[in-house]
């Protein structure tokens, strides 16, 4: 991909995102465009179906876009090949997704390790820097159980040192606290924070005022559209 020169971590410019299903077109992202600096902490507040899951879709990689400027760590995305946004996900984001999607089968601690080995380290240093991981997140003690002996909480712990594990420029957060009860979800946005200011750029979607309003700044989508003031 090519590299370009901006104070900005994420730059996005008149992005949208169009795809079709058999009865209809829907027009998910609408000419976005706002930035995230280096070291900032932003929430994108909206509604269900507003678009902020679709942006933060093609934030992570996950999504191409139809038309407009992506640009995150210097790096364009708008044109980016398959291989471009296979390396995007795998070294330049982390994504935490509100359903965790462990694998059912591993111990924490491989969880963790997984996407440091399939970006080429070894299985002995890749389990290294994810028992650093899980202990900086209070998991120090849980590195042997596997998800269905962890609680939402736990298994929440679990994803957010998955998505570090490669040290990541920028830290997704697709609804967070959405599986998780009122007290658990409180630990998990103050563990968020906490990774924040020791430099993590991270971005959270939610409908949740209670989750947007530990954010630094809102930005606030309806109907695949930021509302004028949100940037």
């Amino acid at each position: 991909m090519p590299a370009t020169s901006d104070a900005a971590l994420v730059r996005a410019n008149e992005l949208s995102v169009t795809y079709s299903t058999k009865a209809v077109r829907v027009e998910a992202l609408r000419a976005v465009t706002f930035s995230v600096l280096p070291g900032e902490r932003v929430a994108i507040l909206g509604p269900s179906g507003s678009g902020k899951s679709t942006l933060l879709h093609a934030l992570g990689g996950l999504r191409a876009v139809t038309s407009g400027r992506l640009v995150i760590g210097g790096h364009d995305l708008s044109s980016a090949s398959e291989n471009d946004l296979a390396d995007h996900r795998l070294h330049q984001v982390g994504t935490i997704f509100q359903q965790f999607y462990l694998l059912g089968r591993l111990k924490a601690v491989d969880n963790v390790a997984v996407p440091a080995v399939i970006a080429g380290s070894s299985w002995r240093s890749a389990r290294a820097r994810a028992t650093e991981l899980l202990d900086s997140v209070g998991m120090a003690r849980r590195l042997k159980h596997r998800p269905h002996e962890l609680s939402g909480g736990e298994q929440q712990r679990v994803a957010i040192a998955r998505a570090l594990v490669n040290a990541p420029q920028l830290l997704l957060a697709d609804e967070p606290t959405g599986s998780l009860d009122t007290d658990t979800a409180t630990t998990v946005l103050d563990l968020l924070e906490e990774l924040n200011t020791r430099g993590t750029t991270l971005l959270m979607v939610t409908h949740d005022d209670r989750v947007a309003a530990r954010a630094e700044r809102v930005v606030r989508m309806v109907e695949g559209r930021l509302l004028p003031d949100a940037d």
